[in-house]
């Protein structure tokens, strides 16, 4: 599997296109999957800086890409364990 590091909107924009046409699907039927219009759809493929998080995963669902955020520089511990208190202990919050 490939890893696709984002940075800009821009790319995000290239992406989706490139991940819809390598699944094989056409702006309509990505569309009609998404429960938009086509000519929606072609926007948003343009503009997806202006697209919200829930259809965003939707849309990548739709087009079997997982999201997945890391920090640059190797593996790092997840936020939610950071936060999780050791066995016994009181939360710090």
């Amino acid at each position: 599997m490939s890893d696709y590091p984002l940075r800009t909107p821009d790319q995000l924009s290239l992406l989706l296109q490139a991940f819809r046409k390598e699944s094989g699907l056409t702006q309509s039927e990505v569309a009609l999957r998404l429960g938009v219009t086509q000519q929606t759809y072609s926007t948003l493929e343009r503009n997806a800086e202006s697209v919200g998080v829930g259809r965003l995963l939707k849309l990548l669902g739709i087009l079997g890409v997982e999201l997945v955020l890391s920090k640059p520089g190797g593996a790092a511990e997840s936020p939610t364990a950071a936060h999780r208190p050791a066995r016994g202990n009181k939360p710090a919050w």
